[in-house]
């Protein structure tokens, strides 16, 4: 597999680290393997930023540390060091479990009181043997134990709660087709041990995911589900330090039923749009899904294996007004398609989609920092589109219409709701979360 399936990622966050080395590398991958590489410490997690190509290995993780928000870096933290949970009789546990099944505190492996001990960080290196946490340095059949600071206990093992507990044995449901947005099992561990936080709680994770908002999503208990598109099914967690993470559902054996024929005309949104039509209503020829060339996105056909990505037809995976795909024109993102309707019936009703692309006056401009501007700009600096600020796909955020009503969150056009230097929006593109807007300053001798 892939070097990076053993880290969880986190986009657009930074971690407070003392111990930490700087390397130069092109990509996260090979910072990945200055991570196992590493001899300085023992590697966490790293951080890659997209603009220097610079990468940092860090011995601490966001569980250890301070997290903030920092932009153009992605977080990778190894998620053996994440997990709570042991698998099989846990020679590979890496959490922070220091008290034994009865409460008793561990003694640290490095000391030697109330207890010498026979497994220490000199003789077994690579057992994990850190500060007091509970370890199986010598594959214990009964799982992970530490020496007790009660004289009177030599040692004693400790209540690690096992990762598989909830997939071992999968029952009706608990497998995921597709990208799970139709399952409705209840697994509620995600995939580092962590509990689900429940869906109708904002506690310690505030959101907008309720039962009220997105009645057809199934959002019971504190069931994994993916209520927004995601890669597969997530939620938020019980931890204060991670907001989601995704969970850990079998993929099923057995293919995935056919909901009738694929449409070959316009019905709806066209999510079901299977047709041939590969060409933008400007003209251009659309980009193969399975290229990143001329323009980078997150619409793998691989991960999305039930949004029909196929060659380069134009589609609807992310619940667009309508399909549409990127095109081969550097110098425009994407684009929608024109696609026929099935019935004419609809023609009145679909008729606003199919008017053109909004695009912006050149004199559209902003006055001091912009939060008074109200235009209906939907485009970045760098050329992409918006992210409509009530989605939460493909970004998850706070900036919703209801907690700032006064600062006019329309579909997707800029706004500046939190008094930054311009207005910005989030983005639709899954590897850049937020970006000033394409808007100039206007000018101030003519606005006196």
């Amino acid at each position: 597999g892939d070097i990076l399936d053993d880290y969880l990622r986190t986009d657009g966050v930074w971690i407070l680290t003392r111990n930490k080395q700087f390397y130069k590398t092109n990509n996260e991958k090979e910072c990945a393997e200055k991570c196992e590489a590493e001899r300085n410490f023992t590697c966490r997690a790293f951080l890659f930023t997209r603009k220097k190509l610079e990468c940092l290995t860090l011995a601490e993780n966001a569980k250890m540390t301070v997290m903030f928000t920092s932009t153009d870096t992605v977080l990778y933290e190894k998620i053996i060091y994440l997990m709570q949970c042991k698998r099989g009789i846990g020679t590979d546990y890496r959490g922070t479990e220091a008290k034994t099944r009865r409460g008793i505190p561990c003694q640290k492996w490095a000391e030697k009181i109330p207890h010498k001990p026979n497994y220490t960080p000199e003789k077994y290196p690579n057992a994990g043997l850190e500060e007091n946490y509970c370890r199986n340095p010598d594959a214990d059949e009964k799982g992970p134990w530490c020496y007790t600071t009660d004289p009177a206990m030599r040692f004693d093992y400790c209540a690690i709660p096992e990762c598989e507990d909830q997939v071992t044995h999968p029952g009706e449901g608990e497998c995921m087709q597709c990208n799970g947005e139709d399952y409705h099992g209840e697994v509620s561990r995600t995939e580092s041990g962590l509990e689900c936080q429940r869906w109708d709680a904002q506690e310690p994770h505030m959101h907008g995911f309720t039962q009220k908002h997105y009645p057809e999503k199934d959002l019971k208990m504190n069931y994994c589900r993916n209520p927004d598109g995601e890669l597969r099914p997530w939620c938020f967690t019980t931890s204060p330090n991670k907001r989601w993470e995704y969970c850990n559902i079998p993929r099923c054996s057995t293919r995935p039923p056919v909901s009738g024929l694929d449409s070959q005309c316009l019905s709806g949104k066209g999510e079901d749009y299977r047709g041939r039509i590969a060409i933008t209503e400007s003209g251009n020829a659309c980009q193969h899904w399975n290229t990143q060339f001329p323009h980078k996105h997150g619409w793998i056909p691989d991960r999305y294996p039930c949004k029909g990505l196929e060659e380069n037809y134009c589609r609807n995976p992310d619940g667009e007004k309508k399909p549409w795909c990127y095109t081969t024109s550097s110098s425009i993102r994407w684009e929608y398609c024109i696609i026929p309707l099935c019935d004419r019936t609809e023609q009145g009703i679909a008729g606003m989609d199919n008017m053109p692309v909004q695009v912006p006056l050149p004199e559209e401009c902003y006055r001091g920092k912009g939060q008074s501007y109200r235009g209906t700009t939907s485009i970045t600096a760098s050329g992409k589109k918006c992210q409509a600020w009530n989605s939460m796909f493909p970004h998850r955020h706070i900036k919703t219409p209801d907690r700032f009503p006064d600062a006019d969150l329309r579909d997707n056009y800029c706004r500046n709701p939190d008094g930054d230097s311009s207005p910005w929006c989030f983005t639709t593109d899954p590897n850049t979360i937020w970006e000033y807007c394409n808007l100039k300053r206007c000018d101030d001798h003519t606005q006196e």
